[in-house]
């Protein structure tokens, strides 16, 4: 008689990386033993990307920490015990309750990096904690995007692909690759079947660009001035939405002359695109509807950031592309908790806000709950304005992911207490004091999707126990429930009963539905007006007035290029982009996948064949790209379709298979060369420039080459 065996198809959604797409999981006596897409999912329909169809190695790679463990001897030695979750949280706790009573609950700073959709749970954790300090990526990626159209339009406006868009504006994101936040190459490519105009934003020539009506390769950090232009050509075409202007905008008049000041000649010259170029974008936009903008963090990574931010919602909105079918749309989410309410942000006593680390340096950013890392940092390694003592990280990666690595490296390596809650040892977690075995999205009960934007809220299965692995959800419930937090659930369920219990329904009831939809509404506004002081759209910000911000969005050249240290470019002639992703990574994860790194085993360097040869590199070669700040190596890859005078390299890049503790961190780390220094940082955000530096490049000697 034959062995009876169990198999079953469990459908639940991925967060393998930012995309959130659904997936059938084949599972074989308790085992996962492949995972596809769903056809029947609404944000993917069964496409699936690389990081996905691989991520059952993640879960059973055997290298994975699967039990609590604390540190033996001195930081950065690699010598680890196996520890309890008692002992484990108990350290924890007993180190914390310490540093609140020595110097304040300001003293702890809580980090995560670009989401495993713990934010909530983190952020209540910390408001209930009583520290104002909370870091993580957002302010160089996506919640720039949320407090720019908070004060600009109330909401973010998300492309309505369902809506069928006839002109779309993918402006600094190579989609088909990276599947971003609310988002998957796939849905774009259905309604350019269908027939609508791509307009492309990017310096390289990408596989979106190359399939744009109208591409424009502008110079790196130069996509405000870029809108600006098109905004002008709009403006003085009269090609805009006259009713909507003159009823649900505010400060028209005051915009108008803002944007007199970047004459599409003028524009021309900044950014290296042809005025007639401009011009075509700018009138395909605005004449073709209904037209909808999906950017990606690019543009948001420098001294521009916000006000790039606000010129593309200023784009949609006088376009009369604002929250209608087909357009930049606010989705209303499923009825529950607004990440507001469960996180508890009124709970931060007034008197601890005001202790933020930053100061009253940008405030947008502190109005969202977040602090710019190199204030952390700064105050780790000089205890100014007061110690930072103890760092809480959860699903991250700084020593690679973060600007200016050298420091933050030092930083870890020097705070007095470091727990690092993830799925492996990676540099960073080599130096924390306790390590805690994270659970993957195929671990946990979660309701997916309820951070983002899209309207939708994704019930997640757990289907696998790994070890002793627990959830970060399950991580922030228990330390807060054993900090004496009191408005934690029982259980890591009560929490999700409590997100879903305004719309009436419990996990239970939701569990195995596959998703569930808010209302997709359009107009809002001709109910109630935009969530803004003035309730309307506002082209001139009046929060930043209050603030004493230049209330008009402005251009400003980055601190590092040819035209504002000209000096410097004599001796760093090359523009460098550091962070464009790879269709198999994650940022930083991913690296000891073994199917995806023999799709992408090394870091690569974009550079034009044409200065490839002046330097005498070849293709495949290991490149030094040197910056004021350091040097690093990666391989040599010809395109011809970026600028001889830039140059792009990859980010995230580390090194599992280097078993000593450090694993290569700096030896291919874009993050050697980046810098953090406040002076250099957008002002209302305090975004970095990672995409905007000066380098020089040079062939790596052969003897040096491994």
């Amino acid at each position: 008689m034959g062995v009876l065996v169990k198999e079953e198809i469990v459908r639940t959604n991925c967060r393998g990386c930012h995309g959130g797409c659904g997936v059938l999981v084949h599972v074989r006596d308790g085992t996962i033993i492949k995972i596809e897409g769903d056809p029947d999912f609404p944000t993917n329909h069964g496409s699936m990307c690389s990081k996905g169809l691989a991520f059952q190695q993640l879960v059973y790679h055997p290298d994975r920490v699967k039990y609590p463990l604390k540190r033996v001897g001195k930081k950065g030695e690699g010598k680890w015990q196996r520890i309890s979750w008692d002992e484990a949280f108990d350290t924890i706790v007993n180190k914390l309750k310490q540093v609140i009573k020595e110097n304040g609950p300001e003293s702890i700073v809580l980090a995560q990096g670009t989401s495993r959709e713990g934010e909530a749970f983190l952020a209540r954790f910390g408001n209930l904690l009583g520290t104002p300090n909370v870091m993580a990526a957002g302010h160089f990626c996506y919640l720039t995007r949320v407090g720019a159209s908070l004060v600009t339009c109330g909401n973010l406006p998300i492309c309505d692909y369902d809506g069928n868009p006839n002109c779309v504006v993918v402006w600094g994101s190579n989609i088909f690759w990276t599947n971003p936040d609310e988002y998957t190459g796939e849905n774009l490519c259905r309604v350019l079947a269908q027939g609508a105009k791509l307009i492309v934003v990017d310096p390289r020539l990408t596989y979106t660009s190359s399939r744009a009506d109208v591409w424009l390769q502008l110079r790196p950090g130069t996509d405000a001035a870029l809108a600006f232009g098109m905004l002008n050509v709009i403006i003085s075409e009269k090609l805009y939405d006259k009713e909507f202007v003159e009823k649900y905008t505010h400060g028209w008049d005051k915009f108008v002359e803002r944007v007199k000041q970047y004459p599409v000649e003028k524009v021309a010259e900044i950014t290296w695109v042809p005025a007639d170029k401009i011009i075509e974008a700018a009138r395909l936009f605005a004449k073709t509807k209904p037209a909808t903008i999906q950017w990606g963090i690019s543009i948001e990574q420098n001294i521009n950031c916000i006000d790039s931010d606000r010129l593309l919602i200023d784009l949609l909105a006088i376009t009369g592309n604002l929250d209608v079918k087909g357009g930049g749309v606010f989705f209303l989410p499923p009825k529950g908790q607004t990440i507001s309410q469960f996180t508890y942000h009124k709970e931060l006593p007034p008197e601890q806000s005001a202790k933020y680390i930053a100061g009253d340096a940008h405030k947008l950013c502190h109005m969202i709950g977040l602090v710019p890392e190199n204030y952390v940092y700064n105050a780790v390694l000089t205890g100014k304005p007061y110690p930072v003592r103890a760092i809480l990280l959860q699903a991250s990666n700084p020593v690679v992911t973060r600007p200016n690595a050298k420091m933050v490296y030092k930083a870890l390596s020097q705070v007095e207490f470091l727990s690092v809650a993830d799925f492996f040892l990676t540099p960073t977690a080599e130096l924390a004091d306790v390590f805690l075995p994270s659970a993957t999205w195929l671990e946990v009960d979660y309701t997916g999707g309820f951070f983002f934007r899209h309207g939708y809220l994704f019930p997640r299965k757990k289907i696998v126990q790994i070890g002793e692995c627990k959830s970060d959800f399950e991580i922030w419930n228990e330390l807060g429930r054993r900090m004496g937090q009191k408005q934690w659930g029982a259980n890591h369920i009560g929490d999700l009963d409590q997100i879903l219990a305004p719309g009436g329904v419990t996990w239970a009831d939701v569990r195995d539905k596959p998703f569930l939809r808010g209302e997709v509404k359009y107009r809002k506004y001709l109910e109630k007006g935009f969530s803004t002081p003035t309730r309307k759209v506002e082209l001139y910000c009046t929060t930043f007035e209050k603030w004493g911000y230049d209330p008009l969005p402005t251009y400003k050249e980055v601190p590092e290029s040819p035209v504002s240290n000209p000096e410097l470019a004599k001796q760093y002639p090359y523009i460098l982009i550091t962070g464009p992703r790879s269709p198999v990574f994650f940022h930083s994860e991913h690296r000891m996948i073994p199917w995806l790194r023999e799709c992408h085993p090394d870091p690569m360097i974009d550079i034009h064949p044409d200065t490839a040869k002046k330097h005498g590199i070849k293709e495949g070669d290991w490149v030094y790209i040197e910056s004021p700040r350091g040097r690093i190596k990666q391989r040599a890859r010809f395109n011809p379709g970026i600028h001889p005078q830039v140059v792009c390299i990859q980010h995230g890049w580390w090194f599992p298979e280097i078993k000593t503790p450090d694993h290569g961190w700096d030896l291919s780390n874009s993050n050697i060369l980046t810098d953090n220094d406040p002076k250099t940082l957008d002002i209302a955000f305090g975004a970095s420039n990672l995409r905007t530096l000066m380098c020089k490049i040079y062939p790596v000697k052969q003897e040096e080459a491994k």
